[in-house]
């Protein structure tokens, strides 16, 4: 869901040892068609991801299609 300029995401997985990052990282990496990163909020709730390799327009597209 997009929310202005935020998405938000709502995780299955437990937040243990990372899960919850990796399994963002890995999905949204397959969505975009690029390569994504957590910059900050490794142990928090509100992450800020950095998405590499994809244009703006790519990422709202895609995210208009789920």
């Amino acid at each position: 869901m997009v929310e202005g300029e935020d998405i938000v995401v709502h995780c299955v997985e437990e937040p243990v040892e990372g899960r919850v990052n990796k399994e963002l990282v890995k999905k949204l990496s397959r969505l975009f068609g690029g390569r994504v990163e957590v910059v900050s909020g490794f142990s928090s709730k509100q992450k800020k991801l950095l998405v590499r390799d994809v244009d703006k327009g790519e990422v709202e597209r895609a995210l208009r299609r789920e």
